[in-house]
């Protein structure tokens, strides 16, 4: 009886630990919640890497005491930084945020360059008085973030911050209620940010960027001083370096130590940096990715003495903002069907056959601007030759296969004792007549293209190119409906989640859904995910919990 006694009484302790009293933003349950994302990390990387790993507080942080999934997608096809970023925090697609691009035409802002998805020529940077580049904001944003949410949810009391090295990575994630999103000068590296926050940085951020760190990274990089973001960016020594930033911000703010939930979002560019010039494959992509492990189990050990209560008051989601493809040069040496084309070739011989169509020997500009998988037309010049929307973007679509055979080399003839080299092709085409009316095929691609809808582009039409296909001439890049460009790692770390492995299909829109469910607050304006309940432990309410324990 005794020993039944014991063993019940052993069970209900261990039920009281096992079972996290009730979660919500209104009461600091958890102190601080950080949304972590690695630019350019496909799904594939923690485990391929997974035995390099060697710290406690780093990956393994996720892989061995948080919830892990393997199969994380995300389900539109514009698989770009700015539309990722703005995804995560959003819980919503393209159709929903309205993000598209990194950049696109705006013609009723500017008539003489593509603006960028958070440029705001109504603000200025500050934090560098040499800086040439324009204001930022999120302007272009069309729904609210889970910090945005909490924010609201705890009327301003909660506090929002975003970090990078990149603008758009800082701004989209966060949201705009934030009270700071910071990014680095691209020639300087200093940190900065912009009027639309503030008019000066705050103190503690003016004192680190006046401390010498940014000097430090330099010298470690052997980077030349007025590139650093090309060059310092792509060393690891740009991950320690905006991790020694976002210490700043934690103990400058005092984040996780208010009376409420406060939130964190950080984006780690290098990994995309570098990963553009030398692919996934890439020796010095493991590197970095290694040294990044390093750094995270630095950055998560201090965060446990610098929180109220430590990491047992945190609660960390790792991501990634999409994924890539190998190079083109590497997967055909493997027997994949890789190939590589000019966009200024392709972009250049749809012009001309639209000239040869609407308006022969006068050499109108009809379009835009051609990056991938979006190809922008001018509105200006069709309606100039009496073409309508609808007829122009059909032009367009009909012309793009036809157009990219035109700028390859001539095609091998008789038969061949060796493996040719592939030759890139444009699947399908979809107009944004039709994106907008849902005139697209009801399969897999179709759901992923009309998913990748947004009304800021103006007239355009979207490409499907080819598996692992490239519209550039060295390295890699990321912009394709395929698994390989949109599957990323996605892992919750804290009191609220059951640690393990799980493969169920979840996507990047869940983190927004699933906090917002803990935290008890409503989910963001626009918010299509799931909250991802096989991960989260069952509650036990504080009086339970002291009834079970007396």
């Amino acid at each position: 009886m005794r020993k039944c006694f014991a063993s019940f009484l052993l069970l209900a302790v261990s039920l009281c630990v096992a079972l996290p009293a009730r979660a919500d933003a209104y009461h600091a349950k958890p102190k601080l919640v950080v949304v972590l994302v690695i630019d350019q990390f496909r799904g594939d990387y923690l485990d391929r890497y997974r035995d390099d790993f060697k710290t406690k507080n780093g990956f393994n942080l996720f892989l061995k005491q948080g919830a892990y999934f393997t199969d994380c997608y995300y389900d539109y096809a514009n698989t770009i930084t700015a539309p990722g970023h703005a995804t995560i925090g959003t819980g919503a697609y393209t159709n929903g945020h309205g993000i598209v691009q990194n950049e696109w035409w705006d013609l009723k802002r500017s008539t003489t360059h593509p603006v960028s998805s958070v440029e705001d020529e109504r603000y200025a940077v500050v934090g560098d008085p040499a800086s040439k580049e324009t204001g930022a904001s999120p302007r272009n944003e069309q729904a609210s973030t889970l910090g945005d949410e909490v924010v609201l949810a705890t009327q301003g009391r909660g506090k929002l911050f975003g970090v990078s090295l990149k603008d758009r990575a800082a701004i989209l994630t966060s949201g705009h209620a934030s009270k700071g999103a910071f990014w680095v000068d691209h020639a300087s590296g200093k940190f900065v940010t912009s009027t639309y926050w503030s008019k000066q940085l705050p103190a503690w951020a003016q004192a680190f960027n006046d401390s010498g760190r940014r000097d430090q990274a330099v010298r470690e990089a052997g980077a030349k001083p007025g590139h650093f973001y090309e060059e310092v960016g792509a060393h690891p020594a740009s991950v320690s370096y905006l991790l020694d930033f976002a210490k700043s911000l934690i103990a400058g703010e005092q984040l996780g130590r208010h009376d409420v939930t406060d939130v964190l979002t950080i984006s780690i560019s290098s990994t995309d940096i570098l990963g553009h010039r030398v692919g996934p494959d890439a020796p010095e992509q493991r590197a970095m990715i290694d040294a990044i492990d390093v750094d995270l189990d630095g950055f998560f050990t201090w965060l446990d003495k610098n929180v109220d209560g430590g990491m047992g008051n945190v609660w960390v989601a790792l991501t990634g903002d999409h994924g890539v493809a190998p190079v083109s040069a590497v997967a055909e040496k493997l027997g994949i069907p890789a190939a590589m084309f000019d966009a200024k070739k392709l972009a250049a011989e749809v012009n001309d056959r639209l000239n040869q169509r609407f308006s022969p020997g006068k050499g109108s500009k009809y379009l835009l601007g051609l990056t991938m998988p979006y190809v922008q037309l001018d509105p200006r010049t069709f309606e100039q030759a009496k073409v309508t929307e609808a007829e122009a973007e059909q032009a367009v679509a009909e012309i793009l296969p036809a157009a990219l055979e035109a700028t390859l080399p001539p095609e091998e003839k008789g038969i061949s004792q060796v493996r040719l080299p592939s030759r890139p092709l444009i699947r399908r085409v979809y107009t944004r007549v039709q994106m907008e009316a849902g005139q697209i095929p009801a399969t897999e691609e179709g759901r992923l293209i009309l998913h990748s809808y947004s009304t800021n582009l103006g007239w355009f039409v979207m490409a499907s190119p080819g598996m692992y296909e490239m519209s550039q001439r060295t390295g890699t890049s990321h912009y394709s409906p395929y698994s390989y460009d949109r599957h990323v790692p996605l892992a919750f770390y804290g009191s609220a989640f059951v640690p393990g492995t799980y493969h169920d299909r979840v996507a990047p829109v869940d983190i927004a859904a699933t906090f917002a469910s803990l935290l008890r607050i409503n989910q963001p304006s626009a918010s299509v995910g799931q909250v991802l309940t096989m991960a989260m432990r069952p509650e036990m309410s504080e009086s339970v919990a002291r009834k079970a324990v007396d």
